[in-house]
C-alpha cells in the first residue's frame, strides 16, 4: 500500500519523440516508479519501474536548456526539462529512490512484482511489528544505561559529602584545642563505594547510534538540496554530508517539533527568538524505518502534515487497533491452517467448500509466523523486566537525591556559623 504513495511530483515538460515536441505536465515519483501525466488531458505518457533504469544523466537539450535523460532497459531514453524547483533536486532525489532500490535485498524487487499472498502480507506486517518492537527495546536499554549512569554520579558526590562533612568538622574544631581531631586523627582514604567505576562518570552509552539511514537534505530553502547522512543517537539527531563532515546536531532537548509531510519526507526545527530558525528537511527512502524511533523519543514534538493524516487515516484506524487485529489474524489463520474446518455436506451428501476454510498460510508462513511471535514474546519479557529494573533504579535515584539534598544544607547551615 506504501508503494502507490507519491513521494515527490515536480512541473517539467516531457520530449514527446513520435510527435516531436516538447509537453507540459508533472512527473511523479513513488517508491518503486516513475510517471509523467500530461497537464491538458490528465493522460499518463510514461510510465515505467525504477528497476528498469539503466541510468541517469544530466544533458542539454539543443545545446541550452538543462535536462534530465533517464535511459531504460530495451535502450528507450526519456527526456525531462523546464524542472521545477531546479534539476539538481529532481535529479538528487530520483538518483536517491534508484540507488537505495538497487542497493536493497535482491529478492524485495521480485516480490513486488509477484503476486503477494495473505501469508506474506501477514508475515511482512509481523516483521514490522518486530523490528519497531526491536527499536523500542533499544531505546528502553539505552534509557537504563543513563539512569546507571546517573546513579554513579550521585555514589560520587554522596562520597564527596562526607569528605567536605570531615573538613567542616575540622574546621569547627580550633587548633589549640586539647581534643582536636588535628592532634590524633588523620582523614582516612577516601575509597570508592563497591560497584562505582573511579574513572569516569560521563554518561555512558550517551553517544550510541541506534539508526543511521543516506538521505537527501535541504536546509531552509528547497532549491538547494546535497546528499548526506541522518543519525539518530539517544542524546539527539546529526546531520552529515556526503563526506561525513557535521552541518548540524539537534540536542534532544533543543528539538521543538519534526514535521512528518509523508512516509519518506520530515522536517526538523530549532526555534530561536531574534534570529532564523534552524529547520532542515530530509527526503529518504528508509525514513519509515526512522519515524517509529522518532515517535518514541519525541513523542509529544511529532507533528503530521494534512497528506500524512490522510495517508494514516486510510490505514487502520489506530496503531493499537491494528495490532491487535494482527494478533487476532495471526492466531485465526494460524488455528485454522493447522486445523482446517470440516467442508458442509448437503442433503445429497456434496461437499460445500467455503471460501473462508480455505487454509490461508503454508507451512512455511506458519513457521515464519511462529519463529517471528516467539521473538516478539522474549523482546516484550525483557522489556518488562528492565522496566521493573530501573523502576527501582528511579526509587534509588529518588532516595539518593532526597538524601543529596538534606546533607547539603546541614553543609550550608555549619558554613554559615563559620562565616
Amino acid at each position: 500500500m506504501s508503494r502507490d504513495i507519491c513521494i515527490h511530483a515536480w512541473p517539467c515538460t516531457y520530449y514527446l519523440e513520435p510527435e516531436r515536441r516538447w509537453v507540459a505536465g508533472q512527473l511523479s515519483l513513488t517508491l518503486l516508479s516513475l510517471r509523467f501525466m500530461t497537464d491538458s488531458t490528465g493522460e499518463i505518457l510514461v510510465s515505467f519501474p525504477l528497476s528498469s533504469i539503466v541510468e541517469i544523466k544530466k544533458e542539454t537539450s539543443h545545446f541550452i536548456f538543462s535536462s534530465i535523460t533517464i535511459l531504460e532497459k530495451g535502450h528507450a531514453k526519456h527526456w525531462f526539462s523546464s524542472l521545477r524547483p531546479s534539476r539538481n533536486v529532481v535529479f538528487s532525489i530520483i538518483e536517491h529512490f534508484w540507488r537505495e532500490l538497487l542497493l536493497s535485498q535482491p529478492g524485495a524487487v521480485a516480490d513486488v512484482s509477484g503476486p503477494r499472498t495473505r501469508g506474506k502480507e501477514l508475515t511482512g506486517l509481523m516483521a514490522g511489528s518486530q523490528k519497531r518492537l526491536e527499536d523500542t527495546a533499544r531505546v528502553l536499554h539505552h534509557q537504563g544505561q543513563q539512569l546507571d549512569s546517573v546513579m554513579r554520579g550521585l555514589d560520587k558526590m554522596e562520597s564527596d559529602l562526607e569528605v567536605a562533612d570531615r573538613l567542616l568538622t575540622e574546621l569547627e574544631s580550633p587548633a589549640w584545642w586539647p581534643f582536636s581531631s588535628k592532634l590524633w586523627k588523620t582523614p582516612p582514604e577516601t575509597k570508592p563505594r563497591e560497584g562505582v567505576s573511579v574513572t569516569s562518570c560521563e554518561p555512558f552509552g550517551k553517544e550510541s547510534i541506534l539508526i543511521k539511514i543516506p538521505a537527501i537534505i535541504s536546509h531552509r530553502t528547497e532549491s538547494h538540496v546535497k546528499p548526506g547522512r541522518l543519525t539518530v543517537l539517544v542524546s539527539g539527531l546529526e546531520i552529515h554530508d556526503s563526506s561525513s563532515l557535521l552541518m548540524h546536531r539537534f540536542e534532544r532537548e533543543d528539538v521543538d517539533d519534526i514535521k512528518v509531510y509523508s512516509p519518506y519526507e520530515i522536517s526538523i526545527r530549532q526555534r530561536f527568538i531574534g534570529k532564523p530558525d534552524m529547520a532542515y528537511r530530509l527526503i529518504s527512502a528508509k525514513m519509515p524505518e526512522v519515524i517509529p524511533i522518532l515517535e518514541v523519543q519525541f513523542s509529544k514534538k511529532m507533528e503530521l502534515s494534512e497528506d500524512a493524516l490522510v495517508l494514516r487515516s486510510t490505514r487502520t484506524s489506530s496503531p493499537a487497533e491494528k495490532s491487535s487485529s494482527v494478533w487476532h489474524a495471526a492466531s485465526g489463520l494460524m488455528g485454522r491452517t493447522l486445523h482446517p474446518e470440516p467442508p458442509i455436506v448437503d442433503q445429497e451428501g456434496t461437499a460445500l467448500h467455503l471460501q473462508t476454510s480455505l487454509p490461508a498460510l503454508s507451512e512455511a508462513d506458519t513457521q515464519e509466523l511462529t519463529q517471528i511471535l516467539r521473538r516478539m514474546k522474549g523482546l516484550a519479557l525483557e522489556a518488562e523486566s528492565e522496566l521493573e529494573r530501573q523502576d527501582e533504579a528511579l526509587d534509588g535515584v529518588a532516595a539518593a537525591v532526597d538524601r543529596a539534598t538534606l546533607t547539603i544544607d546541614k553543609h550550608n547551615r555549619r558554613m554559615k556559623r563559620l562565616t
